[in-house]
């Protein structure tokens, strides 16, 4: 997946593309696809003075899918914890 064109890049950003990327590496061998993957920052006035204007945290947005998706995902899941 490209990287998030709004976000800057920091150690915190580079942490959730990789976990993002190492997600959606895993779902594409399972079958399943969240086109909607991104990663959020806080916004910019949210953050403090401390951190020199980055982001303190990012986060891995897995964004909405459909039902039969989701199925496929818990039917993953259930079968990595009892498998």
């Amino acid at each position: 997946m490209p990287p998030t064109p709004h976000a800057p890049h920091t150690p915190k950003t580079q942490e959730a593309l990789d976990a993002r990327d190492a997600l959606a590496a895993a779902l594409t061998q399972a079958g399943i696809q969240l086109p909607a993957m991104d990663i959020r920052t806080p916004w910019a006035d949210d953050r403090k003075d401390d951190h020199n204007g980055e982001a303190p945290y990012a986060l891995v947005h897995l964004g909405v899918c459909s039902a039969p998706v989701a199925h496929l995902l818990a039917d993953v899941i259930t079968k990595g914890i009892t498998g």
